[in-house]
């Protein structure tokens, strides 16, 4: 066998319909799009228009409800907080706060405030003070040695 002996399987490869060549094609002249109008021009595509049929996304059900003016916290997890506390970008003698989080790139920007959930361990003793907190992460601060302050607490008391 050489390379001019290799072939497709039959029928594996179909010849694309040319377009406008001529009445004896049967696409010939207008190329099957009609006469005039937008859709018969080049580069027109008229998006989620089906041709007055309800449009899928419109045929799909609604479900839910999204409140306008909920409050969107920056996630934080104790195992990334004591990395960066070993990694020597926190400073884990003084308090932690949002500011610090944010001065030392842990969080890029507070949103709505700074949540503080349980994933990773933390050994170091740390005293943090943030927006709000897992219950599982304010346990696992204390058994460290350290204290979590939310301001969720703080308005409840």
């Amino acid at each position: 066998m050489k390379l001019h002996d290799l072939r497709d399987n039959p029928g594996a490869a179909k010849k694309s319909k040319r377009v406008g060549r001529g009445p004896g094609s049967g696409k010939g002249k207008m190329g099957g799009r009609g006469i005039k109008g937008q859709k018969s021009r080049s580069g027109v595509a008229i998006n989620a228009y089906e041709g007055g049929q309800m449009p899928l996304y419109q045929r799909l059900p609604k479900r839910g409800f999204n409140k306008p003016n909920r409050k969107e916290f920056a996630v934080v997890n104790l195992g990334l907080i004591q990395k960066f506390v070993e990694a020597g970008k926190l400073d884990a003698k003084s308090e932690i706060t949002e500011d610090a989080l944010v001065a030392s790139g842990l969080v890029r920007r507070k949103l709505d405030g700074i949540r503080v959930l349980a994933k990773g361990d933390v050994s170091a003793k740390l005293n943090i003070t943030v927006t709000g907190a897992s219950k599982s992460a304010v346990e696992a601060v204390e058994k460290a040695g350290g204290s979590l302050k939310t301001a969720q607490a703080a308005a409840a008391e």
